[in-house]
């Protein structure tokens, strides 16, 4: 009796141990985030989507385990059943009347309604009000609204991130010049929507130092209601924000990255991966998601159109730099 009973606890010993050993580990199912990128844009290092998304996707690779990236090009999947089987799905793609998923509401929709992570990046972020706009606040909780959102270029500082959120974790505020979308369409009273990263604009976003605008009213440009909450109000402007959904799935949108140099500033690149991460439901370490950081050669891979004559790289490798330090 005494025999039996130890060698039925050796059994269940070899089990538990095997259970644990990296062999048994590989078995562990990975996440699956799909990243779309746009058809190329605008010019040499601006809405560098394919580039953008190449970096991000070798930095998951290389430092996120359990967390398969797949790379899909020219804003759709050609075979769009790769969708089926995703955790998460990121578009960093034009937006607006041409937005990728403006054509494929229905199919967004059913995969979010199974819980699936939804993250958009800076035009990204944007589409048309009505049908549209709407699925997008049900989707990842806010949007960049014609005729309500701007989109200034400026150079972030005095920023605010969230406490005790797993997407800040090891993030510290960072000063980058990009054209940071504001003023963003929310759901009514932020209903589980949590702010990321907030600020508040320059004034000379909207008014020159001698009151005039700095850009006349228009769907992208400037509006009496940014105004009231920018320069009368003071009101911190929300520019990366989390959804949690009420069907159990999550949203993150981001409106920086039209810069693609900004990948190279580290606590940006890890705010975003970090995201990546959550919107799949992988853990998020402590620290955030470490990543090496891109030299200016790997910056460089991917783009869409060759570099422009006495483009100033100098000028870039001194900007990261600073914005490093």
């Amino acid at each position: 009796m005494i025999k039996r009973l130890m060698a039925s606890m050796l059994l269940l010993g070899i089990a538990v141990s095997m259970s644990f050993s990296p062999l048994f580990a590989q078995d562990v199912k990975k996440k699956k985030l799909i990243l779309i990128a746009g058809r190329k844009s605008h010019g040499y290092g601006q809405h560098s989507f394919k580039a953008g998304c190449s970096l991000l996707k070798k930095a998951l690779d290389e430092n996120v385990p359990g967390l398969e990236t797949i790379l899909v090009l020219d804003g759709w999947p050609a075979d769009e059943s790769i969708l089926d089987s995703a955790d998460g799905i990121c578009i960093y793609s034009d937006g607006g009347g041409g937005h990728p998923y403006n054509a494929h509401l229905e199919k967004i929709d059913a995969l979010a309604k199974k819980g699936v992570g939804l993250a958009m990046f800076h035009y990204g972020v944007e589409t048309t009000k009505g049908k549209n706009g709407d699925k997008f606040l049900d989707w990842i909780g806010g949007y960049f609204e014609p005729n309500w959102s701007v989109n200034p270029h400026w150079r972030l500082s005095d920023s605010e991130l969230a406490k005790n959120h797993p997407i800040t974790r090891g993030v510290n505020p960072f000063k980058t010049h990009d054209e940071w979308y504001y003023h963003m369409r929310f759901r009514p009273k932020m209903e589980g929507v949590t702010p990321i990263l907030s600020a508040l604009p320059p004034s000379e976003t909207l008014v020159n130092k001698d009151g005039k605008l700095s850009r006349g009213d228009g769907p992208h440009s400037n509006n009496p209601f940014v105004r009231e909450a920018v320069l009368d109000r003071k009101e911190k402007q929300v520019l990366a924000w989390a959804c949690d959904r009420a069907d159990g799935g999550r949203g993150f949108g981001y409106t920086g990255g039209h810069s693609h140099w900004n990948w190279g500033n580290d606590n940006n690149r890890k705010m975003i991966l970090n995201s990546l991460a959550w919107i799949c439901k992988v853990e998020v370490p402590s620290m955030g998601v470490n990543s090496k950081r891109p030299t200016l050669m790997e910056l460089r891979e991917n783009m869409d159109y060759p570099v422009p004559d006495k483009f100033d790289f100098a000028k870039i490798e001194k900007d990261l730099e600073e914005s490093n330090k």
